[in-house]
């Protein structure tokens, strides 16, 4: 794997993490919200802390969609759970949460995991599909181009 590409993977756990943490401290400043309030729902967003968490929550996505570009639901995915420890660090160091010595547990299980996940290939590679292959209605679909 390319130093690009581990940039990426990178990308996908801080930028999920810390949107993560900016939207939960900017959620608690905020206070509860209602789905029968919806004024005061979209007025949260002009929070300064739950906008840069959608603000990094929408890099989050941006780079876990290049990382899915190149590479397997099943390798993205694990492997940009790494967030989870950088988010429960976060969480106790920032956000002064308290978390139990199961949930820590439970973390260090899931990295183990994403190394056994990260020694297999990122993209598994299928054999090309022969034209003979495809069902001709699926062919004829595709080259026919939709009018307005």
């Amino acid at each position: 794997m390319t130093f690009r590409k581990y940039l990426v993977l990178a990308g996908v756990t801080v930028f999920g993490s810390a949107g993560d943490a900016l939207l939960s401290y900017g959620m608690k400043q905020v206070g509860s919200i209602s789905l029968h309030r919806l004024p005061a729902l979209i007025l949260t967003i002009t929070d300064p802390w739950v906008a840069l968490g959608i603000l990094s929550l929408l890099g989050f996505f941006a780079t876990y969609m290049i990382a899915l570009s190149w590479a397997d639901l099943t390798y993205v995915l694990p492997a940009s759970s790494m967030g989870y420890v950088v988010l429960a660090l976060v969480a106790r160091f920032w956000l002064h949460e308290q978390i139990p010595v199961t949930r820590w547990i439970g973390i260090l299980v899931i990295s183990a995991g994403v190394g056994l996940v990260t020694q297999g290939p990122e993209l598994t590679h299928h054999p090309p599909i022969h034209k003979s292959e495809i069902d001709p209605r699926v062919a004829e679909a595709a080259s026919t181009r939709l009018e307005p």
